[in-house]
């Protein structure tokens, strides 16, 4: 309105006067010719605003006069302002999308036919799914599970969160997936995606420990009450000698299941302690305390040796190295035949770190037990090791000391020639 109230103003100017000096016609002819002016100078101007609306953000604002200069401005902070937005928002949509790809939990969003219109990797992972292949197909041809289908089917039918699904996948490579759903934003829906996996193999291993215990207890209990009550019954009439042989039964296997409840307390304290108390344990002492319990588990039946060429301090727990090179010498013992040779070595590295090892020329073992050797209550022999008293949680014990000590189990077999269990430390270990 200003602008229209300067242009009247400047033709009043113009025109009145050159009314009364040059006449009517000639004023008009005036009027017209600085009308015609002003209008190729507003064409002009707006010429300019498109030439400078066409170039990059940023562009400086050309020059103008007047009111031009006003409306540049104005459409260049209006520009600025509706950019500063877009940057805003494409920030918001990074950052959602940066913390939805760092869930723990897979994330997929599905459109109102069930298609899958977004998902981060962790849902790729977990449901098999490639993200640039897979996105916009129906998820029901994806994830085919007969389970998982009836899932989607009540959270569209029903409109709210179904009770969470828990599911294994066929192209999820055996998985326990659990898998929560939520409607939202006009018909859509977002599916959370849980890796309950290692939960499911700790509830496995828990159910199969509690089996061996009680499995590993009955039996000498067993035994023992059936001696006791045998012996209680027959007191009258027994001979001193079977008396004597119903005792030592008992007495045998009351010791077997004193082993197994120390092993399995030593197995609790390794999983439950967090930093044992470490020093500086004397190898040599060490050493000799192995060899002196070798040799009586043994009572003269096999050929012990021991060779101790390697570093006179190890740095760790001593209790709990002492039960784990034990543990490696005894099973030598059980399963090395009468008259074998069992060789205990201690020796450096040229990395700095040193080895245990313990070599017998027993009975092997067959490749195909040596990875499983080490999970409690797994025998390949079972029958051999309770006659031989072992509990089945020695090597599970061996690998836990040595896991805490930042050292690995190294194990080389042979059916027919014998084995060699290799305790391997790292330099740090060593003084």
């Amino acid at each position: 309105m200003n602008t229209l109230l300067a242009a009247a103003l400047w033709f009043a100017v113009v025109g009145i006067p050159a009314w009364f000096f040059i006449g009517p016609l000639a004023a008009v002819a005036v009027i017209a010719a600085l009308a015609l002016w002003r209008l190729a100078r507003h064409e002009r101007q707006i010429g300019r605003l498109i030439t400078w609306a066409e170039q990059p953000l940023g562009t400086p604002v050309p020059e103008a006069g007047s009111s031009w200069s006003r409306a540049f401005l104005a459409l260049h902070r209006r520009a600025r302002k509706a950019a500063a937005q877009r940057e805003e928002l494409r920030e918001m949509g990074e950052r959602f999308r940066l913390a939805a790809e760092a869930l723990p939990e897979g994330v997929v969003i599905l459109d109102q036919r069930c298609n899958i219109e977004w998902m981060n990797p962790r849902a790729e992972l977990l449901l098999g799914l490639d993200s640039l292949r897979d996105v916009g197909m129906p998820v029901s041809h994806l994830v085919r599970e007969p389970e998982f289908i009836a899932f989607l089917e009540a959270q569209k039918a029903t409109g709210v969160s179904p009770p969470p699904l828990q599911v294994r996948p066929i192209r999820s490579d055996g998985r326990m997936l659990q898998i929560r759903g939520t409607p939202f934003s006009a018909g859509r829906a977002l599916l959370l995606i849980e890796d309950l996996t290692q939960l499911d193999r700790l509830e496995t291993v828990r159910r199969d420990f509690v089996a061996n215990v009680s499995h590993e207890m009955r039996t000498p209990l067993t035994v023992v009450l059936g001696f006791l009550e045998t012996a209680q019954d027959g007191m009258a009439h027994a001979k001193p000698e079977e008396m004597a042989l119903y005792l030592a039964t008992a007495l045998e296997h009351a010791h077997r299941m004193q082993r197994l409840i120390e092993d399995l307390l030593m197995l609790s304290s390794l999983e439950t302690d967090v930093s044992p108390p470490e020093d500086a344990v004397d190898a040599a002492a060490l050493l000799a305390s192995v060899q002196a319990d070798t040799l009586a588990l043994s009572a003269g039946r096999h050929v012990i040796t021991l060779d101790n060429s390697g570093p006179a301090t190890l740095i760790g727990n001593g209790r709990e190295l002492q039960s784990a090179f034990g543990n490696l010498a005894s099973n030598a013992v059980r399963y090395t035949p009468e008259g074998g040779q069992i060789t205990l070595n201690w020796c450096r590295q040229a990395d700095g770190g040193a080895v245990f090892s313990v070599t017998d020329s027993g009975i092997g073992i067959s490749s195909q037990h040596v990875p499983r050797l080490t999970e409690r209550f797994y025998r390949v022999d079972r029958g051999r090791s309770r006659d031989s008293g072992g509990t089945g949680l020695g090597l599970a014990i061996v690998k836990h000391v040595l896991e805490r000590h930042q050292a690995t189990l190294k194990i080389e077999s042979k059916l027919g020639v014998g084995s060699t269990f290799t305790a391997i430390f790292p330099a740090r270990r060593i003084q």
